[in-house]
């Protein structure tokens, strides 16, 4: 169950709130929808439901704000927008890496995508998957950790009609099973199909709280659309008969060649038409809306419904076929008239709207069955004391003795996690999230080959000291290719949670939390530590294949060398993870790497060197002679090293860059826990 009270957005250049003290309910076991045109708040409420925003107000999940739940992944499952993942990703591994994040196990992945229908696209990258594939990988993401709960905005959104129906189906068999659903949709049509209660919003505020059925009744209007270029002379007609018959329809004209007919059928409108002679292109059940902005919608879907200008030739098919069966099987077979064949799912075609409108109780004890669950849709018919339609309608009779058995689909089966946090699960999921796209490998390449004819352009020219080209960092550049390359792939492993989010239901965009942090350093660590040692190798063997023996020779030095070059690469690496996770951007990852030697070093040189500051040279020195007792393994002089690496102004403006960012770093995780 979820409680939304209170949420208020905060206003932003004396702007009134997108999100204006919105309370309300969505509750276990059934299909919450929240209605609203486009700016009227929807997404904003979701956003601070889930924390993602920043406002005021508090959002319950099963009596718990989603900053106090443990593992929000398994309570609520989340999709905004379109999937958030990098589009080199495969679908399987993208399902695999938020396993690892969730602490499911992995088999988890498979169990979904067989549910979803993907199976046969598990190795298809996520930038190639068509809308309908991506919504159903979105609803892979959000039921990975089975979760209770399901929030999604606008999941149809530029869906088929079948992709909808299949969509809507695995969200009533979630609720069937005790789960709790809340959607967004801006379509009042669609809201009455498919959920068990409406709230809608309008300019932020919260404008009515109903029951479908409700709803359906206040909001809807059941009408026959009819297209003709002879408009006017059968809306005198339909008016005429009316009269006669002594029946309450309504006929509007909605501009242009088309109307809506209220309180008749499709059938009684084409015998109209038909005995008269007159030529019909369209002819259809539609509910109208009643909403604030009906007005504009219907002027708006008079034009566009059908995707096509009336005087074009279409396909004609009979009406009988354009007619619900449930209508024609009521109705006098009649010679038919003449119309267009439906050519889209979408616009005003023949639909079943109103025996498709069903409330479903919640399961007793709120149990999570396995089985798929059959449940009979009864008939939610629109008032009909609404003005200007008949309160006993052919179609009206036709629509309230139909009712349907429907067979939910097969939800993904229950999982069992440990409730205990394991300190290895973000290790994975970092593991997984670099290893599952090809930059890094892409990128460590082209560092080795860089480096490589680097160090040969400098063994030709000269000049250049032997340690510097065994790197292959010219004094021209103020990092050799490593170094620039493990800050990229540092800036990368954080960059990327920001523009591809994997991880929307932990509470923001990236969770701020030390774990994820110490876990992408590690995992940084170890890859700058192995590119700094394939780099030196790499290097050696072109020298002495091109060069021989004698520029291939290890210093006598090399261990300290050996700190200092690692100490470097790492240290990188870390400012690029650090920076693009204080700054949220890659770009800002790698301006920092390289803003180390370029701006810190000069200010470190003249801080060292100037007259009221004594020189660190026998630093190193005097620290042994500190440490009186000797360490074991020779570890005195691994100190030393360090130390001298430290003195050096490479080395001090690259830990104080470190410490500044972590310290920074540090900060805002205090500041968000705060708020």
């Amino acid at each position: 169950m979820i409680q939304a009270i209170g949420l208020t957005s905060d206003s932003r250049k004396g702007l009134p709130p997108a999100v204006d003290d919105v309370s309300f309910e969505a509750r276990a076991g059934h299909v919450t929808a929240l209605l609203g045109v486009s700016g009227a708040g929807k997404t904003a409420a979701l956003r601070l439901m889930l924390e993602l925003q920043r406002g005021r107000g508090v959002t319950y999940f099963r009596g718990r704000p989603l900053h106090r739940i443990a593992h929000p992944s398994r309570e609520v499952g989340v999709l905004l927008g379109d999937v958030p993942g990098h589009p080199a990703r495969t679908v399987r591994g993208h399902l695999r890496m938020l396993c690892a994040a969730a602490g499911v196990p992995v088999r988890r992945a498979d169990e979904v995508l067989e549910v979803v229908g993907l199976v046969s696209l598990r190795e298809e990258r996520l930038g190639t998957l068509s809308r309908g594939m991506d919504r159903r990988l979105g609803l892979a993401c959000a039921m990975l950790a089975d979760p209770h709960t399901l929030v999604l905005d606008d999941p149809a959104g530029g869906l088929s009609t079948r992709e909808s129906r299949w969509l809507y189906g695995m969200l009533h068999a979630h609720a069937a099973q005790g789960g709790t659903v809340l959607l967004t949709t801006a379509d009042p049509k669609e809201a009455a199909r498919t959920a068990d209660r409406v709230v809608t919003l309008e300019r932020g505020r919260l404008v009515a709280d109903q029951k479908v059925a409700d709803f359906s009744r206040t909001r809807l209007r059941p009408r026959v659309a009819v297209r003709t270029p002879h408009a006017s002379r059968l809306a005198a007609l339909l008016a005429k008969e009316a009269r006669s018959k002594q029946r309450s329809v309504e006929v509007v004209r909605e501009g242009g060649n088309r109307l809506s007919v209220y309180g008749s059928t499709c059938a009684a409108v084409g015998e109209t038409a038909y005995r008269h002679g007159i030529l019909v292109h369209q002819l259809a059940d539609e509910i109208g809306d009643m909403g604030p902005d009906a007005a504009a919608d219907c002027a708006d879907r008079s034009d566009h419904s059908t995707g096509q200008r009336a005087d074009e030739t279409t396909p004609l098919m009979p009406v009988s076929e354009a007619v619900p069966a449930r209508v024609r099987g009521r109705e006098a077979r009649k010679p038919p008239v003449l119309v267009p064949a439906p050519t889209s799912d979408k616009g005003s075609a023949a639909v079943d709207d109103l025996t498709a409108l069903h409330e479903e109780p919640p399961t007793p004890g709120g149990g999570r069955p396995t089985t798929p669950q059959a449940r009979v849709s009864e008939p939610r018919t629109a008032d009909s004391s609404t003005e200007g339609q008949s309160a006993a309608s052919p179609a009206a009779d036709s629509h309230a003795s139909a009712a349907s058995v429907e067979v939910l689909p097969e939800l993904p089966p229950p999982i069992s996690v440990r409730p205990a946090p394991s300190p290895l699960r973000p290790l994975r999921y970092e593991l997984r999230r670099a290893g599952g796209v090809g930059t890094g490998f892409l990128t460590a390449a082209a560092v080795l080959v860089v480096s490589a004819l680097t160090a040969v352009l400098l063994a030709r020219v000269g000049h250049t000291p032997h340690p510097r080209l065994m790197v292959a960092w010219p004094r021209e550049l103020p990092l050799p290719p490593a170094a620039l390359g493990a800050g990229l792939l540092g800036a990368i492993a954080f960059g990327d949670e920001f523009r591809h989010p994997a991880l929307a239901a932990d509470r923001g965009t990236v969770p701020r939390r030390l774990g994820l942090l110490a876990a992408k350093l590690l995992v940084a660590s170890a890859t700058a530590l192995a590119l700094a040692v394939l780099t030196v190798g790499c290097n050696i063997e072109v020298l002495y294949l091109v060069y021989g023996r004698e520029l291939a020779e290890v210093p006598a030095d090399w261990l300290w060398l050996s700190a200092s070059w690692i100490g470097l690469v790492v240290g990188c690496s870390w400012a690029g993870v650090l920076a693009a996770g204080l700054f949220r951007s890659t770009t800002a990852g790698l301006a920092a790497v390289v803003a180390v030697p370029i701006l810190l070093v000069p200010l470190v040189q003249k801080a060292v060197e100037g007259p009221s500051v004594r020189t660190a040279a026998g630093f190193p020195l005097r620290l042994r002679e500190l440490l009186l007792s000797q360490w074991p393994f020779g570890g005195e002089r691994y100190i030393a090293a360090t130390a001298r690496v430290i003195a050096q102004p490479v080395g001090g403006a690259l830990a104080l860059s470190l410490a500044a960012l972590l310290a920074a770093y540090l900060l805002t995780t205090l500041r968000s826990r705060v708020r």
